[in-house]
């Protein structure tokens, strides 16, 4: 156990797959906090679309199981989700809405209002973090507070800590890597099948692995945004998703990757940021290399000045996965 034991109050903003996982897995995880971190973490508030509940303390977990189902608990407040990170008295809010990569709302507006209130932020909403980050950490240290965003990067993968915590006395050249599980997901099914584009889609589409609308993933928008983050939180680069160059993998052919496949490669859709380099493309990749990860596996390769490069493999996608990412921020901010 590590120093005094305290309670900590966090409301839940966005109360879908992420947010429910992240709940589950704190009231999952609740004796092993007591035991290992002194942490008595309550869940206050939660806020999705259906309307807010708050219990300022603690929710039990069956009304909270009982307000994601529909229809079976109703929002017990008038507040709104910004009212309720306003009003309600708690120290964290996790922000867990889906992302807007257009103008970061309502996740802007939620994760500003937390941090005018004093309240440490952590988020899995790449929109803000991406559109405002200068912003946004500029006002937490103002307000004495932290916000943590480790689940918009890699998923389950700790690659924002590894490169800003782990790695400080290191000099970190360039993060390069497979960032978007639904794209290596389509290729590996492309080159082990030899399964056209548009049929590798429609499979990763009925297993739940692509969206309805994939648009983000197969274009490389979303490992475009992702990198913005890296750039700005590593390298303090003040970038913005319009500085990345990006080419997406709907042009890839099985033929291409057959070709490949004779030489001793496979095709990845790669991003990479430097100093000097901010993209996202299909590269050719060497059988056998750290970024030859199949299925949905993320993986990242960080290069340094003192420890060499230093290679991350995981699960990028996934609501136990985000939520996972979650826990192990709250966990850095009061454990």
């Amino acid at each position: 156990m590590r120093g005094e034991k305290k309670t900590v109050k966090l409301s839940i903003v966005g109360f879908g797959n992420v947010g429910g996982s992240v709940a589950d897995l704190i009231f999952a995880k609740r004796s092993a906090l007591w035991r290992d971190f002194g942490l008595d973490i309550k869940i206050v508030g939660v806020a999705d679309a259906k309307g807010v509940f708050v219990e300022e303390d603690g929710i039990p977990a069956e009304k909270l199981r009982e307000f994601r189902a529909k229809h079976r608990v109703a929002p017990n407040t008038d507040l709104n989700a910004v009212e309720m990170i306003d009003a309600v008295e708690h120290d964290l809010v996790v922000e867990a809405t889906p992302t807007n990569i257009e103008s970061g709302e309502p996740g802007l507006t939620h994760i500003l209002t937390a941090l005018k209130a004093r309240r440490h932020v952590v988020t899995s909403n790449k929109g803000p973090i991406a559109l405002h980050y200068e912003r946004l950490m500029r006002l937490a240290a103002d307000n004495g507070v932290q916000l943590r965003f480790e689940a918009t990067v890699g998923g389950a993968m700790p690659l924002i800590s590894l490169c800003l915590e782990n790695l400080a006395g290191s000099e970190i050249l360039s993060v390069k890597g497979i960032l978007n599980g639904t794209c290596n997901y389509i290729l590996t099914r492309m080159s082990e099948e030899k399964l056209p584009f548009e049929h590798a889609l429609r499979e990763a589409q009925a297993l739940g692995i692509a969206e309805s609308d994939p648009s983000q993933d197969i274009s490389g928008e979303d490992t475009a945004v992702k990198l913005v983050i890296l750039a700005n939180a590593i390298f303090g680069m003040n970038a913005s998703p319009k500085d990345v160059s990006v080419q997406g993998i709907s042009e890839i052919t099985p033929e291409a990757l057959l070709l490949a496949k004779d030489a001793g490669y496979t095709i990845k859709l790669v991003g990479e940021v430097s100093r000097e380099r901010l993209e996202v493309a299909p590269r050719l990749v060497p059988k056998g290399d750290p970024l030859d990860v199949k299925g949905t596996l993320n993986v990242a390769t960080v290069k340094t000045d003192i420890a060499g490069d230093i290679t991350i493999v995981g699960k990028g996608a996934g609501p136990k996965e985000a939520a996972s990412a979650i826990l192990s921020d709250i966990l850095k901010i009061f454990a």
